[in-house]
């Protein structure tokens, strides 16, 4: 909390400067910086974890892509939804089946 406060208070002290230049993006990476690096210290979280043991990292980096690309009006950004989402499907789905087939050599194995 102390870094974000100091942020602030520094952001109070230089916006008049910034104002009279008219530089509006430069002070709100500024701000974004700041509250970004505060709450890193925080909640430690940076990456988001699966709750499914068979989705890996590269399929919820995909979802990530795709979220970034499925409301751009464009053919272009159409065109990488879609082969995004694609991918991703043939991913999760060869991921649960080789998943389920590890469970089931596992209680194979156990019956026996």
């Amino acid at each position: 909390m102390l870094k974000f406060r100091t942020c602030i208070l520094f952001w109070k002290k230089n916006s008049a400067i910034e104002c009279e230049s008219g530089n509006v993006e430069v002070r709100w990476n500024y701000i974004n910086k700041c509250v970004l690096d505060s709450t890193s210290d925080l909640f430690r979280q940076i990456e988001r974890i699966p709750i499914k043991p068979r989705i890996t990292q590269e399929i919820v980096s995909k979802t990530d892509e795709g979220r970034k690309w499925k409301n751009v009006n464009i053919e272009e950004g159409r065109k990488n939804c879609k082969e995004l989402r694609n991918e991703k499907n043939r991913d999760m789905n060869m991921a649960k089946k080789e998943y389920l087939e590890s469970i089931c050599e596992i209680t194979k194995f156990k019956k026996k």
